[in-house]
């Protein structure tokens, strides 16, 4: 094999090595998209994510104003029934104040073993200190169950 043909080997097996992942297809709420925080995309950690272990979700964000705090309410539905509400402190989620421009909100949750696996839907309100809404949000993502083979 040439030198060449190894390269190309090597980028194709480390290629599989890295955990796949794609970015969620996101709705604004009630098809309105005039927030002041604009969602550019959901990175979601491992996609489809595995029931009982860590999922993260990344969810890349614009602002055109600074953010002095607020909250984020996270909604899950599962065949359009609500099955889990959750609110986190922005300024736990992010550092606060969040200056305008780009910026990231990471949440990492373990979700249970028995979690039934199968398609989800998650609603992300974001919401300022006087409760306006600043954004709202909805992607489907799926959960499975998790691997046969256990890690020794």
């Amino acid at each position: 094999m040439t030198g060449l043909a190894h390269f190309v080997v090597l980028c194709f097996t480390m290629s599989l090595l890295v955990p796949f992942t794609q970015s969620a297809d996101v709705k604004y709420c009630g098809g309105k998209d005039d927030y002041a925080v604009k969602v550019q995309g959901v990175e979601i950690l491992p996609d489809p994510v595995v029931r009982g272990k860590p999922a993260t979700f990344n969810i890349s964000a614009t602002t055109g104003q600074a953010i002095s705090g607020g909250k984020v309410v996270i909604e899950v539905y599962f065949f359009g029934v609500r099955v889990h509400t959750e609110t986190h402190d922005l300024c736990e989620e992010l550092s606060c104040p969040v200056s305008a421009g780009n910026f990231v909100l990471s949440h990492t949750q373990t979700l249970p073993g028995i979690t039934p696996p199968g398609s989800y839907n998650l609603k992300m309100t974001i919401e300022d200190n006087h409760n306006r809404k600043l954004s709202c949000i909805s992607f489907n993502f799926k959960i499975i169950f998790g691997s046969l083979v256990s890690a020794s």
